[in-house]
């Protein structure tokens, strides 16, 4: 069935993108076929059948049908022992450890805190920062006390980030776990979501890797809520549609999952690749590659959607999301050097493929309308627009434009506006606040990502452009509670995607008015750049959001057990937060 699924929807991609090139091809030969053609229908092609991947994945999703793992009783639990590790990097550990003492008190409500500790392990390098992580440690032992264990590790040296700390660990301690709970410092799960990971696992001798589907909580700016509700309405239909798809040989998301500590450490151990970053030294989206490695091995590697409580925080601006994703770019790109590694699976190289078109998707875009500019300058091709600006095409070319126009922007938006039918069916619209408001919701989320996706459009093609001429992006810390960007800042980081679109439309308008009016609807959010980072980035605008009802997810309206919990350890510990000592003591991990 899987192999079945897979094959469909290639097919359905192959055709999609064969239509999209063979009306743009139309319209070229219609007004004449210029250099500049060649590459815009290829870039045009590639774009099409990519997006028509995620319709295919999403209506997988929507055509799923929902599968009940296997799992076992209570007593086959009593003599298994699980590590959750929280990997840190300069991070907030007031928001760490009050996110490990609400999940903490949640394993205890379900009588499972013995079976699990808790493992911070820090790669900070801040010394004011360690010194507030060895505070917090100690502040939350002393509060949780006979609770549940956990130890506190920092490393003098960052080696090979995220994927080295976690690797050091299990060279030093991993032998002492059956299983390792992978999480993010930003990273909240109900204590009965872990014990149902462990069940599953316990279930299937040969799964390697269990992924759950975080939501995200926390939001409070207008972009920030977007990912929110996005993340809430939208993925689990994606989840469950790569479920169908990938069967046993899944991602890794690198956070909120469950891997066989002796799967991992017989499969999972990264190359230091040859020569410099970017496409040299460590491995940057281990993820990907640990989950490539366990079904290279005979591992299972499965996501399971409807794994409940399972949360994360999202960026709350732009800008953060663009430094964020500019290390996801690099790391992507470099897999193009593990596309002919030895022993893969065909599907682990199709992720690997995945990955890097997600990245050069963006400056693929940039080139087709670069050419579309160059070929209408160069062909003295007719009036599209009457007086009004609505588009009025020949009628040699009627057929095709409206065609590929309407192809592409159903691809775009259909698949979000089948999830609301389907909603209101099934009634799983009532959580969001019911049909209304989540088609109000849908409306702005649309409308936001229209606005948003010029600037990540130049955003992602001067990230590729800097991994291609060598830049090395490195590995940022996360700054998890940022969110309004002061009008300066908004213009000194966009300034330059503001004059990219002056100049796009000033040249569009002087070689090529004809086409005007489509140009500026990349252009003109791209000269706005500065004010919409700045607006979407206020948590007034954010909070005008809630008020108006739009962009409200179930777990904002009705909060779990876990993230209460959280929310009310955070907002007494902020309280004493100015009152912290400079120095404390460390416990030490337990060795194998």
């Amino acid at each position: 069935m899987v192999r079945t699924r897979r094959t469909l929807s290639l097919v359905f991609c192959t055709f999609v993108a064969a239509v999209a090139a063979k009306l743009a091809a139309d319209m070229a030969l219609t007004e004449g076929a210029y250099w500049p053609d060649v590459f815009r229908i290829l870039f045009l092609t590639l774009n099409t059948a990519w997006i028509a991947w995620g319709v295919a994945v999403a209506f997988n999703g929507l055509l799923s049908v929902p599968r009940h793992a296997p799992t076992v009783d209570g007593s086959d639990l009593s003599d298994v022992k699980t590590a959750i590790l929280v990997p840190v990097y300069n991070e907030d550990p007031v928001k760490t450890f009050s996110n490990v003492a609400a999940m903490a008190q949640s394993l205890s409500s379900v009588s499972a805190n013995r079976m699990f500790d808790f493992v911070i392990l820090s790669d900070t390098n801040d010394p004011l920062v360690a010194r507030r992580e060895e505070f917090w440690f100690a502040r939350f032992r002393a509060e949780c006390a006979g609770e549940i264990d956990v130890y506190y590790r920092r490393r003098p040296e960052n080696i090979g980030k995220k994927a080295g700390n976690i690797a050091d660990f299990i060279r030093t301690s991993g032998a002492v776990y059956d299983y390792l709970a992978i999480l993010d410092a930003d990273s909240l799960m109900d204590g009965a979501t872990l014990v149902e990971m462990v069940r599953r696992m316990q279930a299937e001798p040969r799964l390697g890797l269990l992924q759950s589907l975080p939501a995200i909580v926390h939001a409070r700016t207008l972009f920030g809520r977007a990912i929110q509700f996005s993340a809430a309405y939208f993925s689990p239909v994606h989840a469950r549609g790569l479920a169908e798809l990938q069967g046993g040989e899944g991602l890794f998301w690198g956070h909120n999952a469950i891997v066989r500590t002796r799967a991992f450490a017989q499969s999972c151990g990264l190359p230091r690749l040859s020569g410099n970053p970017p496409f040299g030294g460590h491995v940057l989206s281990h993820d990907f590659v640990e989950a490539a490695l366990l079904a290279r091995n005979g591992w299972l590697v499965r996501l399971d959607p409807d794994l409940a409580a399972s949360y994360e925080e999202g960026p709350e601006n732009i800008l953060d999301y663009a430094k964020r994703d500019r290390r996801w770019c690099q790391g992507n790109l470099q897999h193009a050097r593990l596309l002919a590694a030895p022993g893969f699976r065909p599907w682990s190289r199709f992720f690997f493929l995945q990955g890097i078109m997600a990245y050069l998707a963006s400056p693929f875009w940039a080139l087709f309308l670069l050419a579309t500019i160059l070929t209408h300058m160069m062909a003295n091709a007719p009036n599209y627009f009457s007086p009004a600006g609505l588009p009025v095409f020949p009628s040699t070319e009627n057929l095709q434009a409206l065609a590929l126009l309407t192809g592409v922007m159903g691809l775009l938006i259909g698949p979000k506006l089948v999830c609301v039918l389907v909603g209101a069916l099934d009634g799983s619209n009532r959580a969001f606040g019911g049909t209304g408001r989540v088609a109000a919701s849908v409306l702005v989320e649309i409308a936001l990502s229209t606005l948003l996706a010029p600037v990540m459009l130049l955003y992602q093609t001067r990230s590729v452009a800097q991994v291609l001429f060598g830049i090395d992006g490195g590995w940022p810390a996360t700054d998890r509670s940022a969110d309004s960007i002061a009008a300066g800042a908004a213009w000194r980081a966009s300034w330059w995607i503001c004059v990219a679109g002056a100049m796009a439309l000033s040249a569009t308008w002087w070689l090529a008015p004809d086409i005007l009016g489509w140009i500026a609807l990349v252009t003109v959010p791209a000269i706005l750049s500065p004010l919409i980072v700045r607006l979407t980035s206020m948590p007034s605008t954010g909070a005008l959001a809630g008020r108006l009802g739009v962009l409200r997810t179930p777990g904002e309206i009705a909060p779990s057990p876990v993230v209460r919990i959280q929310e009310a350890v955070y907002s007494s510990w902020r309280t004493d937060a100015a009152g912290a000592p400079r120095t404390t003591s460390r416990a030490a991990i337990p060795e194998s």
